[in-house]
């Protein structure tokens, strides 16, 4: 086995001890994009010296000498973020991002920059300027969006982590489309800096996409600049709602999420209960109207007359579409997020996470990325909202661990656990907790295109 197929903490404590050169690591992720990225279009861009330089550079850090790819919404020293489009909305500059620095300070080498859906504007990363990346469970599946070059890197086994960014479901997405590990942190825990948004949003966060929480905890900290230390999970009090999230859902990933869920209670010796939440369709609409208005953040219809042709027709509509948004609206979703942020406070007083899946069905059709469900026929970004955007809207944390693959063609399946502002250590327990009870099986089922057949339990 090469070090490149450790997982990321494995890597780091080989090279820490010596066992493995950071040298060749670096050589062989460079090889590996090179060999594996033309089916996948994860990575957009390397720069070999770039990365050289930075390995040369890094102290005794905790990823010292790890490769990982950024999503491309991130600026670096040498590089411009460009969103996933062939313009971006409001003016960008090469800088150190506070992502950068993290993983500089960490001793992490970047090696790639990762793609994503276009201006960020979907939960499928089926459009961008470099072409859509490509899942590496079935190629001519999603592999979720906005973060969908991390997320194919790392599912891809090109990079071990990735920083991604979840503005709605961003993170959460891609990593159940590509059976990942993805955590969206508390809001203002993880670096931000250098966000073209950084001075308005109050949705979107970084954050890392791993194999395992275990190698999530190791980047998460890195990104929040402190650690993520483990606590344990025992007598979990799960929450489970009687709602769409739940319910409208296809029936094999409602049946492997139902039994995660009763497997991470056994496992942690906690119980189940049934919890109300009123609003949360509502609530996602509310987190879609404030991200869309504080996107426009630097925007003026002078520059949306001036889109750049290869924007695509959607995108350059949708874009001059967010000018008509009422402010009556989003003064409304305001009012929204206050309420679910008080319903959430009390809720976690009962319970210590809440449970659904993260998205209600298995990644779709590039081409055409509509899911079937009981209610019926709808795109994917309609459905995978309505469970996504809570934590968003609230700022609290979440993660979606893998849970199982679909029996009709074998693509992963996610279960969504959210916890109270700030519990971020608690989801990485729980998280963990649910890999002991299945036997790490999901966390450790390889892709196709990692070089291993998908297999079920």
């Amino acid at each position: 086995m090469s070090a490149l197929d450790l997982p990321l903490r494995e890597q780091a404590a080989a090279i820490a001890s010596g066992e493995a050169d950071p040298v060749e690591l670096l050589e062989a992720s460079l090889a590996r994009i090179e060999e594996r990225n033309p089916a996948l279009n994860a990575v957009v861009e390397t720069f070999p010296e770039r990365s050289r330089e930075m390995l040369d550079a890094t102290s005794a850090g905790p990823l010292r000498g790890v490769p990982v790819v950024i999503k491309d919404e991130w600026p670096l020293p040498w590089r411009a973020q460009r969103f996933g489009a062939a313009e971006m909305t409001s003016p960008t500059s090469p800088g150190e991002s506070g992502p950068y620095r993290a993983l500089r300070d960490a001793g992490a080498v970047i090696v790639g920059v990762a793609n994503m859906h276009e201006l960020g504007s979907s939960s499928t990363g089926n459009a961008s300027v470099y072409g859509p990346a490509h899942n590496p469970w079935n190629t001519g599946r999603c592999p979720g969006g906005s973060s969908s070059g991390p997320a194919a890197a790392v599912a891809g086994r090109l990079v071990a982590g990735s920083v991604g960014a979840d503005g709605i479901g961003s993170i959460r997405y891609p990593a159940a489309y590509c059976g990942l590990t993805g955590l969206k942190p508390t809001f203002g825990r993880s670096a931000m800096e250098g966000h073209h948004l950084a001075a308005v949003t109050t949705t979107i966060v970084s954050g890392p996409l791993c194999a395992d929480a275990a190698d999530c905890r190791l980047l998460g900290s890195a990104l929040f600049g402190e650690e993520l230390s483990p606590g344990g999970a025992s007598g979990l009090r799960i929450g489970v709602v009687d709602d769409v999230v739940s319910e409208d859902v296809a029936p094999d990933v409602r049946e492997a999420c139902e039994a995660a869920i009763e497997a991470l209670r056994e496992e942690s010796g906690g119980e189940v209960r049934r919890v109300e939440l009123a609003d949360i369709l509502t609530s996602s609409l509310a987190t879609v109207l404030i991200a869309n208005a504080e996107g426009l953040a630097g925007v003026t219809p002078e520059r949306l007359n001036r889109l750049h042709p290869d924007i695509t027709p959607i995108n350059r509509g949708f874009a001059k579409y967010r000018m008509l948004l009422p402010a009556a609206a989003v003064v409304k979703s305001q009012r929204v997020r206050t309420a679910m942020r008080r319903r959430l406070a009390s809720l976690f007083e009962e319970i210590d996470v809440l449970a659904w899946p993260t998205v209600p069905a298995v990644a779709p059709p590039l081409e055409a990325p509509l899911v079937e469900l009981p209610s019926g026929t709808l795109s994917a970004d309609q459905a995978n909202v309505r469970g996504g955007g809570l934590a968003n809207l609230t700022g609290i944390p979440a993660v979606s661990v893998p849970v199982g693959l679909s029996g009709a063609d074998s693509m992963p399946i996610g279960l969504q656990l959210q916890a109270a502002w700030g519990r971020d250590e608690l989801l990485l327990d729980a998280a963990e907790a649910l890999e002991r009870a299945n036997g790490r099986h999901w966390v450790e089922s390889l892709a196709p295109l990692a070089g291993a057949e998908p297999t079920e339990a």
